[in-house]
């Protein structure tokens, strides 16, 4: 099982990257800068065979230099296609949408809609021109969305340009798995709820949150692990699902099934929770 991973140096992408190997799979991951590529490198050393690409997911070329990359590393076939690198873009003006900016619009949609268009038009060409394998398929493609792109939380996660972009990727995932199921290639996408990354400390390390989630995410009473991610990609990726395509799979500790209840002391009609 050949397996490119796109954003798998910290987080949920290593943590899957790390699960992968472990069941055999030969694998690439991509990080945005050399230091986070080296580090997953030496974080997984020893559990399989890994290599790390740096490059920008959001550029043409470099998504192009990076395929080419592993394909080589991968002997020239690819199996799965995990594209899992994105961003909230808080930081950068995203927020409601009277307050969200052209420049946090314009990034967002960037890293996380341009990103998987990218990956995936790269690696559904690949697929197209293999030969289908032992389980009658020519390949594999996991996006990852968020539980925000169908079920918005707007006191503390009132972000306009993530829930659009996560949006989009619903939408893309199921048109192209809509497109491709006769090619014998199938496209699903994993729906994260607030899972404990270093891209959302922010939310974590809030105490107002944390007690949100006691209701919000009532089977962990928290935030999840990126391995709870982890073991949901892997079942999406592997032959055990070879007869499920176009499905988004919520890995989010009942966030979408629950109202979640804030306290009154933390109530602010003002909004300014998020």
């Amino acid at each position: 099982m050949t397996c490119l991973i796109v954003g798998g140096t910290h987080g949920i992408g290593l943590a899957s990257a790390r699960r992968f190997l472990e069941e055999g799979a030969t694998l690439v991951v991509t990080g945005r800068s050399r230091e986070s590529s080296e580090f997953a490198v030496e974080t997984l050393k020893g559990v399989g065979p890994v290599w790390a690409i740096a490059a920008e997911v959001s550029d043409p070329r470099a998504v192009d230099e990076a395929f080419r990359d592993a394909l080589s590393h991968l002997g020239g076939r690819l199996d799965i296609l995990f594209h899992v690198a994105g961003l909230s873009g808080r930081r950068f003006g995203d927020g409601a949408l009277h307050e969200c900016t052209i420049e946090g619009w314009d990034t967002v949609l960037d890293a996380n809609a341009r990103g998987t268009f990218l990956s995936n038009k790269l690696a559904v060409t690949q697929m197209l021109g293999q030969a289908v394998d032992s389980q009658g398929l020519r390949g594999t493609i996991l996006n990852t969305g968020s539980v925000l792109g169908r079920s918005p939380s707007p006191e503390f996660f009132g972000t306009y340009a993530y829930a659009a972009s996560k949006g989009a990727l619903r939408a893309m995932t199921l048109s192209a798995a809509s497109r491709y199921a006769r090619d014998r290639i199938r496209f699903n996408l994993l729906a994260p709820g607030l899972i404990e990354t270093p891209m959302s400390s922010r939310a974590v390390r809030d105490a107002r949150i944390r007690q949100f989630l006691e209701s919000k995410q009532p089977l962990q009473g928290g935030p999840g692990t990126p391995e709870d991610c982890a073991e949901a990609a892997l079942y999406l990726c592997e032959p055990a699902s070879r007869f499920v395509t176009g499905v988004e799979l919520e890995v989010d500790g009942g966030w979408c099934i629950s109202e979640g209840q804030i306290p009154p002391a933390l109530w602010d009609p003002s909004g300014s929770t998020s």
